[in-house]
């Protein structure tokens, strides 16, 4: 598992939420680990690290993304984590899902802000901005 991708995938992980790469590699372990190497390699070593894109405008798009396909919630809070640790505030947060009220509906977009509203309770109770 020490290819060059997997190695950049977990310091790229690393760089959005110090230990993100552990905990994909422990949810997985015992039924997926091949699962958890190809998401460490191809969007983190591949895709995340490319240089077009900020990390914060990477997360903008992936939050908006996860928020329109609406059956990703575990995912979707995980890259709010993600897009808050990147530089993006809580209000643009909103935002995303108020845009996503146009263009994905209503649903998609109640969910998304039940999933940020689950993630900044999260982050006051740990005193985390």
């Amino acid at each position: 598992m020490d290819s060059e991708r997997y190695t950049r995938g977990l310091e790229r992980l690393a760089e959005l939420d110090h230990g993100a790469g552990e905990k994909v590699l422990k949810s997985l372990e015992d039924i997926a680990p091949d699962l958890a190497r190809y998401i460490i390699e191809f969007p983190f070593g591949d895709i995340h690290s490319r240089g077009v894109l900020t990390p914060r405008e990477r997360e903008i798009v992936t939050v908006t993304a996860l928020t329109a396909l609406g059956n990703a919630a575990p995912q979707l809070r995980v890259h709010i984590h993600f897009a808050l640790n990147a530089g993006c505030t809580r209000q643009e947060i909103v935002e995303i899902m108020l845009q996503m009220a146009v263009y994905a509906g209503f649903p998609a977009a109640m969910n998304g802000i039940e999933a940020a509203r689950s993630v900044f309770a999260e982050r006051d109770r740990e005193g985390r901005p």
